[in-house]
């Protein structure tokens, strides 16, 4: 039973905060509209009609403005980046509130510092903490999750993204340059079992997508969320994930306008399709994922998250991947009304 519960939404005013809050109005929730800006949440408030007491300003560096922007609610989804500032705080708010944390962090330092900091002490407390609960981070895993199947273990796992334009939120902006500057620079990947850091350009090569996208360059060792979350519980050796370099071009430009809304949900007219290989002795398999608006898609898959957790459909406890959390297959199943998705042999 879901109706009628309290979720907060740190960074509701965002631009993904605002489609999560939507998404969960549509699922029965209430949305508790809280973040640093109490002016912006005041005009959110006014836009989608939320009650004067379900407004909670808190900045992140207030521990007790966090605890009572907690207080009551069923669960906390963060969408506020940078998240190497926000995620801690609301973690820790969370532990003490007792309730579980979500976040869709894209910041695969932040995401790290979430396995690395919080593992032991969120499994000690029985709490369920989802780090990169999004189209980055959570999408890829889920479809690499379902795609490994009853396989006991893979070679390799590749995950590439096909975008038909990537018009990044000052917020993305934001945490990429957030990202880049806590690595130095360096690029990031797993590869041999193991997390490796390296200072040279990343790869181009040439990805057969399916119809309609087909042959793509891409930019091999595109660092997403997915090199962080997948290999927490996946049995493979190498994790690969590609980017289409047009899309990459657009994120580059620093004239490249923000998402324009084109519909009555509003959603970007951006395309999407991700492709996830997983091989293993020379069998392979294949999961594919389409959808609109990679920002608006997050939301479906944050509120999912935290509906299975409130109704107790989740296979561990601690900080966990989506694909460790969940059954991966049945959870994308649910997703149909925002993505379709397909799994073949």
């Amino acid at each position: 039973m879901v109706a009628g519960q309290l979720v907060v939404v740190y960074g509701a005013y965002g631009h993904t905060g605002r489609f999560v809050v939507a998404e969960l109005k549509e699922r029965g929730f209430v949305p508790v509209l809280s973040g640093r800006d109490a002016d912006k949440l005041k005009a959110l408030a006014v836009a989608v009609a939320a009650d004067e007491s379900g407004v909670r300003p808190a900045p992140v560096d207030d521990p007790a403005a966090l605890d009572r922007a907690l207080a009551g609610a069923a669960a906390v989804i963060n969408c506020a980046g940078p998240f190497a500032t926000t995620a801690a705080p609301l973690i820790e708010a969370a532990l003490r509130a007792g309730i579980p944390y979500v976040d869709v962090a894209g910041e695969v330092e932040a995401t790290l510092d979430t396995f690395t900091h919080f593992a032991e002490r969120a499994r000690a407390a029985g709490a369920v903490v989802v780090p990169a609960m999004a189209f980055y981070g959570g999408l890829g895993d889920l479809l690499a999750t379902a795609a490994l199947g009853d396989w006991e273990k893979a070679d390799e796992a590749h995950i590439a993204y096909a975008l038909d334009s990537w018009r990044p939120t000052p917020a993305t902006r934001a945490s990429g340059a957030v990202s880049r500057a806590r690595r130095g620079g360096r690029r990031l990947r797993f590869t041999q079992g193991r997390m490796e850091y390296r200072d040279d350009g990343a790869p181009t090569l040439d990805w057969v997508f399916p119809d309609p996208v087909g042959a793509r360059t891409v930019y091999g060792e595109f660092l997403t969320a997915d090199v962080v979350t997948a290999p927490t519980h996946l049995p493979v050796s190498e994790l690969g994930t590609y980017m289409t370099v047009d899309a990459i071009k657009d994120v580059l430009d620093p004239d490249a306008p923000a998402p324009t809304a084109v519909d009555e949900r509003g959603r970007s007219a951006q395309t999407f399709l991700v492709d996830v290989v997983v091989r293993s002795g020379g069998r392979e398999r294949r999961a594919v994922a389409r959808g609109q608006d990679i920002y608006a898609v997050s939301a479906p898959l944050a509120v999912e998250a935290v509906h299975r957790i409130l109704t107790g459909r989740t296979r561990t406890l601690g900080v966990a991947a989506a694909g460790a959390l969940f059954d991966a297959a049945d959870f994308l199943r649910a997703l149909s009304p925002h993505i379709s998705v397909e799994l073949s042999e």
